[in-house]
C-alpha cells in the first residue's frame, strides 16, 4: 500500500481511541503499524516473517507502544499473547485492524471470530471479491458458506473500496476495507456441530435442490423431507443459496437424522 490517504483512513476507520489496543495482522514495511500507534493505547503487530524484524524496528523506533511479535497468526493463542506483550493480569478488550494476506483471508477472519472472544470489531483490508461474497445476499452467485458463516458470527459492514492503483507493485485485483463486528448469535441453535455440518454439505453440492441435499444428509425418505419442508415454509426445490441463516438453523434444528 503506498496510498497514505487510504493508510490514514483505514486507521481512523477501526474507531479505536487512547483505552483500546489494536492488533495488526501482517505489517508489511510498518506503514499502517505507525498510525494505528498514534490511535490506540498500544499496537501488537504480527507477522510470519522473521526476516522483516530489522527494518521494522528501525521504522517504529520511538513507537513505544508498538510490540512486535513474529509467528504465524494461525497458531498462537491471540489473547494469550496480547497479555504478555502488555503485561495484562487478565484479558481486555482490543481491536483487531490490518491489511491481511489475501491467500489466508477466510482462515484469518474465521480464527478471529471463533477463537477470540475478548474481540471488539475486527477492521480488515481483503480482496474485493471476498468482500462481495461475505456482504452478499440471498439468492446472488456471490451468496454461500462464507457469507452465511460471517452473518452467523458477527455483523459486517463494507467502509471503503480501494482501487489496485494504489499498490505497488500493482496487483490483478481490487480491495475493499470491511468492518466485522462479533455480535451475540441471532440463531438458536440445538447443534452448532450440526448446523456448521449442514452448511458445508449443502454448499458443496449448491447445484443441487434442498430437497435432495437434506435427504441424503438425514437419511430418511424423500417424501417425508419433502412435506416437512412444505411445512417449515421452505420450498422444496429452493437450492441452498436461497436460503437464509435462519433456514439453515430451522433445519438444523428440526431435521430428524437417521440412526447408524
Amino acid at each position: 500500500m503506498v496510498d497514505g490517504n487510504i493508510l490514514n483512513k483505514i486507521a481512523r476507520s477501526c474507531q479505536a481511541n487512547p483505552n483500546y489496543y489494536i492488533v495488526e495482522i501482517g505489517p508489511g514495511m510498518g506503514a499502517l503499524t505507525t498510525r494505528l500507534s498514534q490511535y490506540g493505547r498500544g499496537v501488537l503487530a504480527i507477522d510470519i516473517d522473521r526476516d522483516l524484524r530489522v527494518m521494522l524496528e528501525e521504522v517504529l523506533a520511538g513507537q513505544d507502544n508498538v510490540r512486535l511479535l513474529f509467528a504465524d497468526i494461525l497458531k498462537v493463542d491471540l489473547e494469550k499473547e496480547l497479555s504478555r506483550a502488555f503485561a495484562w493480569s487478565e484479558p481486555r478488550p482490543y481491536q483487531v485492524c490490518a491489511n491481511i494476506p489475501y491467500n489466508i483471508t477466510t482462515p484469518i477472519i474465521f480464527y478471529l471470530l471463533e477463537n477470540c472472544p475478548y474481540l471488539q470489531s475486527a477492521t480488515l483490508m481483503m480482496q474485493k471479491e471476498v468482500a462481495e461474497r461475505i456482504m452478499a445476499s440471498p439468492g446472488g452467485k456471490n451468496y454461500g458458506l462464507l457469507t452465511l458463516m460471517t452473518s452467523y458470527y458477527a455483523s459486517s459492514e463494507l467502509l471503503m473500496n480501494v482501487s489496485r492503483n494504489c499498490f505497488y507493485p500493482r496487483p490483478e485485483v481490487d480491495s475493499a476495507v470491511l468492518r466485522l463486528t462479533p455480535r451475540q448469535r441471532r440463531i438458536e441453535l440445538k447443534n452448532e456441530v450440526l448446523f456448521k455440518a449442514l452448511l458445508r454439505t449443502s454448499f458443496q453440492k449448491r447445484r443441487k435442490t434442498i430437497l435432495n441435499i437434506c435427504t441424503n444428509f438425514s437419511g430418511q425418505d424423500k417424501s417425508l423431507i419433502h412435506d416437512w419442508l412444505t411445512q417449515w415454509g421452505i420450498s422444496p426445490l429452493a437450492r441452498p443459496e436461497n436460503l437464509t441463516l435462519e433456514d439453515f438453523a430451522l433445519l438444523a434444528n428440526n431435521l430428524p437424522l437417521q440412526e447408524a
